[in-house]
């Protein structure tokens, strides 16, 4: 078991790595609740940050009341994003009816309808719990907050499987992240989150939040929650539809995981770079929304595996495969769990301005600056690219593709990037391109994962390669034609042709 130091709370079990003092205010032990400020990890089990709630609630003997707010102007707000994360809210809400714990869900029906509401409470509160997300706005609004309440506030980190602070600084490969791994995370996987916290709660039960709070900012819903009526009167971009026969929560992400382990995992190694394969995992939105743990995710497969700590090797060299003692397949999934997922959020946390152009790789940027100037046969402004409307048919089925599914195929998704890097007047309008096309259609938009696969594109976690080329430089490169080589493509292009093009086909 993990020798590490736990926070100095009586009988708490949240690694004191995990928790960070947002201000400098004190515990009030005369407020009436523990606050817990839901924001960036939305689920009830298997959360770090929940768990320190109701550790803080046994404490000092005071009820939990769970805010979990939705705004509606922050950038790449969408009718898309919003559905998944409502979906998550309705959910809460039956499951929290009548249990000890308050559930307090608020959606901004307008701009700044939400601001002061997080103030409010804290006047009542003994301490607030926040979730510590490295990405998007997240650490701005709770910095933000922080400074404007009166008591304690700790950020809670639930992201990965590491503490997104153990590192101390950032990878330059995946490789080298890998290398930190074997040497530090097997103490850290028994280090994990309670997959039941509120079984059995013994904490009291709140009578009534103040009226003044509940009459200036009234509960969104439990009706509302689930009504497309109301999704549909939201001030979001509301072009961006919800995706057809894709819901948000805790329960669509676990019958996620149980389907892949199932069917999917087997072939996963073999078929997953496959287009016509559906073997990924399905995860992705339900990691970035926080309706999924990755230390669920990673149990439920050594459960799968028959895992045990024994099968872990010895070595520390940074291999992709044979260092957990799973199968081929499984180690294949865990290296895009951790080492990607985590490497993103590592960027997010310890490389500065992780998603703009200066925190590219200093021989990227070199490259591409020695090109800019290269003719480009052809090029697109992101009207044209957000339409789809470009001379390749494989690209424009991937846009196609994220547009109406918002997802990409995972292999199609490098090749999309690399081909508006190819057609656009300038690096930094390809980069630009990727992020708003990826911020605005994906599923699992604006998370820091995402972040890092737009980035290494342009050569992040990447090395020089040879030949260098006109516009790429020594940027690897990727085309449709050695694409199409290598895999069948034809009926992933006829799948997403525009519906005029197949009448006439």
């Amino acid at each position: 078991m993990s020798n590490r130091r736990l926070a100095s709370y009586s009988g708490a079990r949240v690694p004191e790595s995990r928790i960070r003092a947002a201000n400098r205010g004190g515990i009030d032990p005369d407020g009436s609740f523990v606050l817990y400020w839901m924001t960036a990890y939305r689920r009830l089990e298997w959360n770090f940050a929940l768990d320190r709630a109701l550790e803080l609630g046994h404490e000092l003997g005071r009820p939990l009341v769970i805010l979990e707010a939705l705004r509606c102007d922050h950038p790449w707000a969408t009718a898309r994003s919003h559905s998944l994360v409502l979906d998550g809210m309705a959910e809460h809400a039956e499951r929290l009816e009548g249990s000890r714990v308050t559930y307090y869900p608020f959606v901004e029906g307008s701009v700044g309808e939400g601001r002061g509401l997080v103030e409010a409470l804290a006047e009542h509160a003994s301490v607030i719990v926040a979730d510590d997300h490295p990405g998007f706005f997240f650490p701005r609004m709770v910095r933000s907050a922080a400074k404007r309440v009166g008591v304690r506030m700790e950020a809670v980190d639930a992201g990965g499987l590491v503490p997104m602070r153990d590192p101390g600084r950032s990878f330059s490969t995946a490789h080298s992240f890998r290398r930190w791994l074997q040497g530090h995370l097997p103490p850290l996987l028994a280090e994990r989150p309670r997959a039941r916290p509120l079984a059995k709660l013994a904490l009291p039960k709140l009578a009534r939040l103040p009226a003044t709070i509940e009459r200036r900012w009234p509960r969104t819903q439990p009706s509302d929650l689930r009504s497309s009526a109301f999704l549909g009167r939201l001030p979001v971009d509301q072009s961006v539809a919800a995706v057809a026969n894709v819901t948000g929560g805790s329960r669509a992400g676990r019958s996620a995981l149980r389907r892949f382990l199932k069917s999917r995992l087997p072939h996963y190694e073999a078929e997953r770079n496959r287009v016509e394969s559906e073997v990924t995992s399905g995860l992705s939105p339900y990691l970035h929304f926080g309706h999924v743990s990755s230390h669920e995710v990673f149990a439920a497969l050594a459960r799968a595996e028959s895992w045990s700590w024994e099968r872990l090797s010895p070595t520390r060299d940074g291999r992709r495969e044979g260092w957990w003692g799973m199968s081929a397949s499984a180690e294949a999934f865990l290296d895009q769990l951790i080492t990607w997922r985590e490497l993103g959020a590592n960027a997010a946390a310890w490389l500065d301005g992780y998603d703009r152009w200066a925190s590219l790789p200093v021989w990227a940027r070199a490259t591409l600056d020695e090109h800019r100037c290269d003719a480009r046969p052809h090029r697109y402004g992101l009207p044209q690219f957000e339409a789809a409307e470009t001379h390749d048919p494989l690209w424009n089925a991937a846009q196609r593709q994220l547009v109406t599914e918002g997802r990409i195929h995972n292999y199609l998704r490098m090749l999309w990037g690399k081909k508006i890097l190819e057609w656009s007047a300038s690096p930094e309008d390809a980069l630009r391109t990727m992020i708003d096309l990826n911020n605005k259609y994906a599923l699992d938009g604006r998370d820091p994962n995402s972040v890092s696969g737009i980035f290494w594109v342009l050569g992040r976690y990447d090395r020089p390669w040879a030949p260098e080329r006109e516009i790429f430089g020594r940027i690897r490169y990727m085309s449709s034609q050695n694409t199409a080589r290598k895999m069948p493509l034809k009926r992933y292009v006829d799948r997403y042709r525009p519906a005029l093009a197949k009448s006439e086909a």
